[in-house]
């Protein structure tokens, strides 16, 4: 299981609301220098740390629209990056554009330089991660992302369907993403509806199972070569990633499953240290 990524909007809200709510309403949630700042910081772009633990200088932003794309939610003014980030974004809005799917629904990438983030995420904090809606179609005024997955009986919508497993593919198959995050459920989907043929299913390695990501997926880009100090995490294991779902149903493995899940949520409020180039972003310029 991936051991950096953390839960975004729905997933684990139960687990990190006592938390959240603390922060939120602390005199540091106003102070705080990562969601406080309001531009990149200065200079050529370099990932800091770890996809948790880390920051951004130089970041990129993407336009709030484009061709094939629509940030949702700009007020939470998380729409930076890495300019390979960006690039990504916009190369996946271009294709959903000329294959005429519809518009790609951007979610989360990162604060303006990074860091942790008073709400939401753990990691998007090295400008190197991107939350990206599955819904496609028309633009609907309020609409934000789609359930691909019924909750309660763990099965796979309509909604999900070869639009979906056509953007997923696309995403995974771009050789600068290292992982990208779905539900369980929807792994399953993607590997029963791969091709059978291991050279045309090979984008599935980086397709990992997490928990959430059931009406968007997340995708995490490989730490740039312009970014020496990014930290990069453990390299995927080979394979298509399908022998190894069991653990995500398994009765017998359900006590796991929750033990893993509570240590998971009680990470999310933690705010973690940051490597030391990432203080100098924030700082004010000595006099």
């Amino acid at each position: 299981m991936p051991s950096t990524h953390r839960p975004d909007y729905q997933i684990g809200m139960v687990g990190v609301l006592g938390p959240l709510l603390v922060w939120l309403l602390s005199p540091a949630a106003a102070t705080d220098p990562w969601s406080t700042a309001t531009s990149p910081a200065p200079g050529p772009p370099r990932s800091i740390g770890g996809y948790s633990r880390g920051c951004i200088a130089g970041a990129s932003t993407l336009p709030l629209e484009g061709p094939g794309w629509r940030v949702m939610k700009p007020a939470r003014n998380r729409y930076y990056g890495h300019p390979q980030l960006i690039e990504v974004v916009q190369r996946l809005g271009g294709f959903v554009n000329a294959e005429s799917l519809g518009e790609l629904r951007v979610g989360d990438l990162g604060q303006p330089r990074g860091g942790p983030a008073p709400s939401g995420h753990a990691s998007h904090q090295s400008g190197l991660d991107a939350d990206l809606g599955y819904a496609l179609g028309a633009r609907a005024p309020g609409d934000y992302w789609v359930p691909m997955i019924d909750r309660k009986a763990m099965k796979v919508l309509p909604a999900f369907g070869e639009a979906q497993l056509r953007l997923v593919r696309e995403a995974a198959m771009d050789p600068r993403v290292d992982r990208l995050f779905v539900n369980p459920v929807l792994k399953q989907a993607l590997c029963e509806r791969a091709p059978k043929d291991p050279a045309a299913r090979a984008w599935l390695r980086r397709v990992r199972p997490w928990w959430g990501h059931d009406e968007h997926f997340h995708i995490r880009l490989a730490c740039p070569t312009d970014s020496p100090r990014c930290a990069p995490q453990a390299p995927l294991a080979e394979g298509d990633g399908c022998g190894g779902l069991d653990w995500w149903f398994a009765e017998k493995k359900r006590r796991d499953r929750q033990a893993a899940r509570d240590k998971y949520k009680t990470s999310v409020g933690e705010r973690p240290r940051l490597p030391d180039e990432c203080d100098a972003l924030v700082s004010p310029p000595p006099p």
